[in-house]
């Protein structure tokens, strides 16, 4: 069994009750001792494919399920399929989410419920082509945590401050990565 498979197989154990400190540091002490000692180790390409579908739309596999996204109803969709848009914000919250839940544990911070909110500002003058003076994509989004926690206000401000640290979701947008684009013509 790969060192990968040994380490999924073992989080799987874990993850189907409750992780507590002690189990969470204890499963990724191997993954930081490794990516230590092993820096390329700790690269990983993540993919995501999508195939054009009818009309204005294109599937996407998930880990789960296959999201078909389409129009917003503000750039002319009408609302049957996911906006891209929101399936990023969805995104940001998944990862703050699941990033607030891992930084809590690893803490010794109780969290006992919550909510994570993501909103963001998006004029479809741009996207629309309606204004070439209008940017195309968010102008502004906010993260915010409802949470319920014994906590004091000091330990919630580190929690919030290691979640944004933390967060790769968070962190990819507010630092801007290189991106590139290409096409192929004729291949599938």
């Amino acid at each position: 069994m790969t060192f990968g498979a040994a380490l999924a197989k073992r989080a799987a154990v874990i993850y189907a009750s409750r992780v507590d400190r002690d189990e969470l540091r204890a499963l990724q002490a191997p993954l930081k001792e490794r990516y230590a000692s092993e820096p390329d180790a700790a690269l990983v390409t993540l993919t995501a494919t999508g195939t054009l579908g009818e009309g204005v739309s294109c599937s996407v596999q998930t880990a789960r399920a296959v999201a078909q996204a389409g129009l917003h109803p503000a750039s002319g969709g009408d609302g049957s399929l996911l906006c891209s848009g929101d399936m990023l914000l969805e995104a940001l919250a998944a990862c703050a989410g699941v990033t607030l839940r891992a930084v809590a544990t690893s803490m010794g911070i109780s969290v006992t419920a919550g909510v994570v909110r993501v909103e963001g500002d998006l004029d479809f003058r741009g996207t629309l082509g309606v204004d070439r003076g209008v940017p195309v994509g968010f102008s502004a989004i906010r993260l915010s945590f409802s949470l319920e926690s014994d906590a004091d206000t000091e330990q919630l401000a580190k929690l919030i401050e290691l979640t944004e640290r933390y967060c790769v979701v968070y962190q990819t947008l507010a630092s801007t990565p290189a991106l590139t684009s290409a096409i192929e013509q004729g291949t599938r």
